[in-house]
């Protein structure tokens, strides 16, 4: 049935397995995320500063570096719809906005703990921020204000709305993931998606599906209206850190500490391609039109292998 899709992506990745390394930070990686027009890449680091780089064709260009947060950036997301504005979380207590016309910080809300995970709801209003106590914030987008917290007593891990931005999802440390109506955060529905910590999850671009990566080494899918596990994914060996969909939702990649990335094909779970790494992967993130996949692990220095290496990479280049 999917044969002929499989084997065209297949093909096309083998002239098309480039990974191209940029020097961004002076410590780990921890997140990377591209704008929605595709135009730019960002990365946040454990040095406290955010960079950005544009992308022209096959070419990533460093375009600036934003200082000002006083901890880790620990995740960091864009603005589903408006290019310009970027949202980071950082263990300082604070979430800021920056806006690239600027280039500079157009906002800081301080928050009750360290941050670690941050998502923009699709339609741009509000976005949340989980700190290492399991405490939700959610702030208003357009006056930058704090709208409500949430205290779990639970493991949070990652958090996310669905497409439509009705729905609030968090993964915990049980292997659940909760399910809350938004914006009143009534519980609408608790999965048992895993017997081991639920890790990350993310919703892929057409709206059909949801996955999640667990400690258990598995990723599973989702249908979002049926909430019925669909398939599972198993080539990993490790706890699955980071996941993400590509920009037609025909391609999931998953990383761990896994020495590689893997590339399945989303409807039947076929590998299309794998991308060797050399050490445990942090982030990955799809190119919202391009079959481009941003992401940084944890590599040490060439010449001081004491010292984080604090670049990131980008596969999916045609091989000259």
């Amino acid at each position: 049935m999917y044969s002929e899709q499989i084997k065209q992506l297949q093909s096309h990745f083998k002239s098309h397995s480039k990974s191209k390394e940029y020097i961004g930070h002076t410590a780990k990686v921890h997140s990377v995320g591209w704008s929605c027009d595709g135009k730019r890449l960002a990365s946040g680091s454990y040095d406290k500063s955010v960079s950005i780089y544009t992308l022209d064709k096959e070419i990533l260009n460093k375009e600036t570096t934003y200082k000002g947060h006083g901890g880790s950036v620990d995740q960091l997301c864009w603005h589903k719809t408006h290019a310009d504005l970027l949202s980071t979380a950082s263990g300082d207590k604070s979430v800021r906005i920056w806006d690239i016309r600027v280039q500079k910080c157009v906002a800081t809300i301080n928050t009750k703990g360290e941050n670690i995970n941050i998502t923009w709801a699709p339609d741009g209003e509000t976005i949340a921020v989980g700190n290492k106590e399991d405490l939700v914030t959610f702030i208003d987008a357009k006056t930058n204000k704090i709208k409500s917290e949430e205290q779990y007593n639970f493991e949070v891990n990652e958090i996310s709305w669905n497409n439509t931005s009705e729905f609030f999802y968090l993964t915990n440390g049980q292997g659940c993931i909760h399910i809350l109506s938004y914006p009143d955060l009534e519980v609408q529905h608790v999965l048992k998606a895993h017997p081991a910590t639920c890790i990350c999850i993310e919703f892929d671009p057409t709206g059909k599906y949801f996955a999640t990566g667990s400690a258990d080494a598995l990723v599973s899918l989702w249908d979002v209206d049926e909430l019925a596990c669909l398939r599972v994914f198993t080539r990993m060996e490790w706890p699955v850190r980071t996941i993400s969909f590509s920009h037609d939702g025909q391609l999931l990649a998953s990383a761990s500490e896994d020495l590689l990335i893997d590339i399945a094909f989303v409807e039947s779970g076929d590998k299309i391609a794998d991308i060797t790494v050399e050490a445990a992967t942090f982030t990955v993130a799809w190119h919202p039109s391009r079959n481009l996949l941003a992401y940084a692990c944890d590599d040490k220095d060439t010449y001081d292998r004491k010292r984080d290496a604090g670049n990131l990479k980008v596969w999916g280049f045609p091989v000259e």
